[in-house]
């Protein structure tokens, strides 16, 4: 299994049950680092999907009891197993990645810090499970999501923006 992608790179690869177990060593290392509970680290994104083509980044939703609060601890404990803060400004929550070499060049991981149980961490855990859950969205959104790659290589915020609605409507079902 090979994890990576380079800046703004679009890329899918076929499913593999790989990733789960990728994820499930990821997140002892958060746990132990970061002396969190089992259910505060969640596999999101493509790859915990099942048999969903997807960008070859594991993407893990790490719940905390208070995002505002979030201190140098925290950040210094997921440096210390790889994993660096973005630049990335976005509303309730911090973006830190891995990456393939000291290059920078490559992410492999991402982690998504949010509030445990907030809005953010249900909407995250609410769209995967309804894919694993409803064999016709997996196919709409895998159809989606090849009909971009189909046409381009890069561009990854036209990428999400292209997939954005879909995920806004799997997401409002959620709500009702």
């Amino acid at each position: 299994m090979e994890l990576g992608l380079k800046r703004d790179e679009v890329r899918l690869v076929d499913y593999t049950p790989k990733w789960k177990d990728e994820f499930q060593n990821v997140k002892k290392e958060i746990i132990e680092s970061l002396h969190l509970k089992e259910e505060q680290v969640e596999h999101i994104g493509s790859t915990s999907i099942h048999n969903m083509p997807a960008k070859p980044i594991i993407d893990i939703v790490v719940g905390v009891d208070d995002l505002a609060g979030v201190d140098d601890d925290v950040i210094t404990g997921l440096k210390c197993i790889g994993f660096l803060r973005l630049r990335v400004e976005r509303p309730n929550e911090i973006v830190f990645a891995r990456f393939k070499d000291d290059t920078y060049m490559e992410k492999t991981h991402y982690i998504h810090l949010t509030d445990y149980q907030g809005e953010l961490w249900h909407n995250l855990l609410f769209f995967r499970n309804f894919l694993n859950e409803n064999e016709l969205a997996r196919l709409e959104y895998r159809q989606l999501k090849e009909a971009y790659v189909s046409q381009f290589s890069t561009g990854i915020k036209q990428y999400t923006d292209y997939k954005e609605k879909f995920v806004r409507d799997i997401c409002a079902k959620g709500k009702r």
